[in-house]
């Protein structure tokens, strides 16, 4: 059984290395050496050996019989699979979070998407973007279903990042809006259309 001390070291691990692979430092390809890892991090191999299965669970390490750990790549196919896994789940999520939307939560996601159109780089973007979902989907109180979505955001993101890195223009997204707007209205159907809509536009820019 993993120790408490060895699964928190297992989730840094696991953010650092994913953050690295989303950002494009460790390219599609890219082997990561267990005895390299554990040196950097101080670590015992056990929790790299955890970072690495949780890191495979979200799509961003394969696990090859006699080549190691690998970076993922991915194809259009994912991209577009992903997508559509977000909508699905996303939409279920704020059908459920919906009656427990206080003001101060909207005017909070509003914060974090005005907070998107000033960002200077794609981080920052992706940052702001992800801390508005969160906002107004984690009242639904559903931990297993948040905990997939996370997991599907962090795919998306890395498509997302591999699409911008090279130019880069804050957007302003006017679906945040359109999804506040709705929610404040009471018209939740129409929130969740947009949601659906939104993030099926993963790897491209916004209109």
């Amino acid at each position: 059984m993993t120790k408490p001390k060895d699964d928190t070291i297992a989730a840094r691990i696991g953010k650092a290395l994913a953050d690295r692979i989303i950002a494009g430092t460790l390219e599609p390809g890219s082997r990561l050496g267990q005895d390299h890892i554990a040196e950097e991090f101080g670590a015992s191999h056990v929790p790299v050996r955890e970072a690495f299965r949780r890191l495979e669970a979200q799509g961003l390490v394969v696990s090859e019989p006699r080549r190691g750990v690998r970076v993922a790549s991915f194809s259009m196919a994912e991209v577009k699979e992903v997508a559509e896994m977000r909508a699905a789940l996303e939409v279920l999520a704020l059908r459920h979070a919906a009656p427990h939307l206080t003001p101060a939560i909207l005017d909070e996601a509003e914060e974090a998407t005005r907070a998107g159109d000033k960002a200077g780089d794609v981080q920052a973007w992706e940052d702001a973007n992800r801390n508005f979902h969160r906002l107004i989907l984690n009242p639904c109180g559903m931990p297993r279903l948040l905990a997939s979505i996370a997991d599907l955001h962090m795919a998306s993101a890395r498509f997302l990042f591999s699409g911008w890195r090279a130019e880069w223009e804050a957007p302003t997204d006017r679906d945040h809006r359109a999804i506040l707007d709705a929610l404040r209205a009471g018209k939740l159907e129409s929130a969740a259309s947009v949601l659906a809509r939104h993030v099926q536009w993963v790897g491209r820019k916004p209109r």
